[in-house]
């Protein structure tokens, strides 16, 4: 087990784990951290607790330092030059035809990286825009296409169910979502029940499908025959969780069979 603690590096990004580095971390103090990408600005989201380090999906880094006040104004001038390097990408793009949208902007800390991320249909050639925002900029350009799914994380809206996004609003880890997690839930694989806004698999699939596969376990599948209280039948249809069949008996049509009743 190591002690971590959840950062944010930005308000709409996943948290990350950081060797806390002997620093007393209170929720909401700012940090600078240490990334793949370099120095960072990060917020503290979730205090000091103890995790497996087998859980960790990448090697942990450590927090570098509580934030000064001339960190956070450095912060400040990072985030309003990043706004403005945005438009000058996306003019740059657009006079080079290349079929781009720049979602955002972002410099690393110590100014020693500056990160575009777009979204574009295809691949985008991008290295003859790289090459002049790097002679304008003076720093190493990145330029990184994102999906679907992360645009509809940062844009929002309203889900199947009514409720804001999960995307934006809680989930910060964008998991691998399966066609199989649908099936496992005897859900209808008409696209417009299963998909969300974004196009993609529902998140939300992911919630309950290891209870779903645990409670599925040894079921009998749709087109078995089973024999019940009243006779020989064919399933029509299964209820998961209640741990039900749906049985069609000649002489006595559909009826509803307990698992354990069934043979």
């Amino acid at each position: 087990m190591k002690e971590v603690v959840g950062i944010s590096i930005n308000d709409m990004g996943r948290v990350y784990y950081f060797d806390p580095n002997g620093f007393e971390l209170k929720k909401n103090v700012t940090v600078i951290v240490e990334t793949d990408q370099g120095y960072q600005f990060g917020k503290v989201v979730r205090e000091k607790f103890a995790i497996n380090l087998h859980d960790l999906k990448s090697p942990l880094k450590q927090v570098i330092r509580i934030s000064t006040k001339d960190d956070y104004h450095k912060h400040l001038k990072n985030l309003k030059e990043a706004k403005t390097a945005l438009v000058k990408c996306q003019k740059l793009a657009d006079e080079k035809n290349l079929q781009m949208k720049i979602m955002d902007a972002s410099y690393t800390f110590d100014r020693d990286k500056l990160i575009f991320r777009f979204l574009a249909d295809n691949r985008v050639d991008f290295r003859e825009l790289a090459k002049e925002l790097a002679s304008i900029y003076k720093v190493r350009i990145e330029l990184r296409q994102i999906g679907v799914r992360d645009k509809a994380k940062e844009v929002g809206g309203c889900g199947l169910c009514g409720q804001k996004l999960c995307c934006s609003r809680f989930l910060k880890d964008l998991d691998a979502v399966s066609i199989n997690m649908a099936k496992n839930q005897n859900l209808s694989l008409n696209p417009s029940k299963i998909n969300g806004v974004c196009g993609r698999l529902l998140c939300c699939l992911k919630y309950e499908d290891e209870e779903y596969k645990e409670c599925r376990h040894g079921m009998k599948k749709i087109g078995d025959k089973v024999k019940t209280e009243f006779g020989e039948g064919k399933i029509i249809g299964l209820e998961i969780l209640k741990q039900q069949y749906k049985v069609d008996v000649e002489d006595h049509g559909i009826i509803m069979v307990d698992r354990e009743a069934c043979k």
